[in-house]
């Protein structure tokens, strides 16, 4: 503890550095200003990382991304109020996607804030929180430093993990406490996510309802990835060998050409299936509420979640099994052979083995396709086929049409590679992702984005160069949102609300900063670029030109547009 050795004491500031090295915390990131500047300083001098952004959602999107990866809350450090107000985003997002993170924000004085006398940025910015958080705290004694860290950390990770916000008003941080006492009020969390163990009779329902079921599937949510248990996960899925349809983010659980994968019967399995098992998936929009055309025929759900109020939420679940999804998959494990499952009946592998081949020749088909310029098809088989050779890099995916496509594209061969726009179909992820899997991982990314989704974080190039991180950026340039061919129907000098500037040459900005850019019109091109730019292990965007015709509104969601609605409708 660094303190004053004249007097033997210490103050706010040292006192949470202190606490978050106590627990193991190790990196950073954020971007400085009154009053947390000099906490940042502090911090780099104490050994721990300060990664400095250019916005402050996206310092808490790869706060986010880096719980995921880790397990450990990541933490994001904000100036008060329009700060707080845009980590706050990033903080909503981690919580309805269950990554534990901790937005930390400086704040004016309770006194001043709570009479309305018009402090600094002055903002109740602790009850703000609330909504979108999982928890919210506030410190005002540098005592309580210790014990408000090791909440906020229980908090973010324990059970279902999420977004947990800390409030240190300026004053805290200044104020100076005896370096004896001091120590003693710091301590390290013990046992902060408990393994919650599912009920027996849980578990034996659930076995029961497996063993009766003609046309079994598992279906792997990212919760299954974030578990990190693989090997029990792969194991059960193996050993009872039915099929297993994973949700984007859990893509490489198993590799994406394992044999029981139905990715490629997706709506045929999702339909026809009589019993579901969801491992770390919820029933929401992604999944259509469990109802409607894209179930079809009636089944039955087995569902591993932690939280018992997601059962039920939309759909009845004949099988709760609640618990942490490592036990729960471990309990299932252990009573297979005693309830007598076996492999399900090859009336319903075939059938889906039969779809599976119908389909990936249709791909395979679209794939082979070498239209000019390049489409979305063409550009991503390129990338496909390039990353087959690198497994353990990291892939950052957001867009419309690009994050349908790349999804269904791209193989994923090793857990926790993938990263996209999640629970909330959010853009704007992709930065702020990259920088936080390059730096807790230390594996290189490729991001490929939209040309509008890289738009909401693209200054971040930056800090990529700033920070010498291994991040490939690849823009999917079709001169606008969707597509670059709308015209004003007015005819006036305004473009259409979703057309960009044409022929934007996106890889020059990276050059701005010292990074390599790339201009690719051809697959052949990216190809030639993406290798290089793996090889060097040095920032670098790839300018990837596609023909602006070839998207479509709002990617596969047109359901969710009134307009497009309309249009089928019509």
């Amino acid at each position: 503890m660094t303190h004053n050795q004249s007097v033997d004491v210490t103050d706010g500031f040292h006192l949470v550095i202190d606490a978050l090295k106590a627990n193991d915390i190790d990196t950073i990131f954020g971007l400085v200003g009154i009053p947390i500047t000099d906490l940042a300083r502090l911090a780099q001098a104490e050994g721990l990382r300060f990664i400095g952004f250019r916005h402050e959602q996206n310092a808490g999107n790869a706060a986010a991304i880096a719980g995921f990866i880790t397990q450990k809350p990541g933490i994001c450090l904000t100036v008060s109020a329009p700060g707080f107000l845009n980590g706050l985003t990033a903080l909503a997002n981690a919580t309805t996607n269950c990554f534990p993170m901790i937005l930390i924000s400086g704040s004016s004085e309770r006194e001043i804030v709570d009479l309305q006398q018009g402090d600094y940025e002055e903002m109740d910015q602790l009850n703000a929180a609330k909504p979108y958080a999982k928890a919210a705290y506030r410190i005002n004694k540098a005592e309580d430093i210790g014990i408000g860290v090791a909440r906020a950390i229980r908090a973010a990770v324990s059970g279902r993990p999420g977004g947990v916000y800390l409030d240190l008003p300026a004053a805290l941080l200044a104020q100076t406490i005896e370096a004896g006492h001091a120590q003693r009020s710091l301590l390290k969390v013990v046992d902060p996510v408990p393994r919650q163990l599912p009920a027996p009779d849980a578990v034996q329902r659930a076995l029961a309802l497996l063993k009766g079921a003609k046309k079994p599937l598992i279906l792997l949510g990212k919760g299954a990835a974030y578990a990190q248990a693989d090997d029990d996960i792969r194991a059960f899925v193996e050993r009872t060998g039915i099929p297993y349809l994973p949700m984007s983010m859990a893509k490489g659980l198993l590799p994406d050409t394992h044999a029981q994968s139905a990715s490629a019967a997706r709506s045929f399995v999702l339909a026809e299936a009589d019993v579901v098992v969801l491992v770390g998936a919820r029933l929401n929009w992604l999944l259509a509420h469990g109802k409607g055309k894209t179930w079809g025929k009636p089944k039955q759900f087995v569902q591993i979640d932690i939280s018992p109020t997601e059962i039920d939420s939309n759909v009845p679940i004949a099988a709760p099994l609640i618990g942490d999804i490592g036990s729960c998959i471990a309990a299932l494990l252990g009573g297979l052979d005693a309830a007598g499952i076996t492999a399900p009946d090859a009336e319903w592998t075939g059938a889906i083995a039969e779809r599976k081949e119908t389909n990936q020749a249709k791909m395979a088909a679209l794939l082979d396709k070498n239209p000019a310029p390049m489409n979305f098809h063409s550009a991503l088989r390129a990338i496909r086929d390039v990353l087959k050779d690198h497994p353990d890099i990291n892939l950052v995916n957001e867009g419309a049409n690009t994050l349908d496509y790349a999804r269904s594209i791209i193989d994923q061969y090793q857990p926790r590679k993938r990263f996209d726009s999640g629970t909330w179909g959010i853009m704007g992820i992709g930065m702020g992702y990259a920088i936080g899997a390059a730096v807790v991982s230390g594996k290189p990314v490729v991001a490929v984005e939209g040309d509008s989704a890289f738009g909401f974080s693209g200054m971040e190039l930056e800090t990529i160069c700033r920070y010498q991180l291994p991040v490939t950026t690849i823009v999917f340039n079709n001169n606008g949102v969707y597509r670059g061919t709308d015209v004003n129907p007015t005819g006036g000098a305004d473009v259409a609300p979703t057309v960009f500037v044409k022929n934007a040459r996106y890889d020059r900005m990276i050059e701005a900063f010292g990074g390599v850019g790339y201009n690719a019109t051809t697959p052949e091109e990216l190809t030639g670029a993406l290798q290089e730019a793996i090889a060097a292990g040095r920032p670098a965007l790839i300018n990837a030109v596609i023909d602006e015709t070839a998207g479509t509104e709002s990617g596969r969601l047109t359901n969710l547009n009134p307009q497009s609605a309309k249009k089928n409708q019509a």
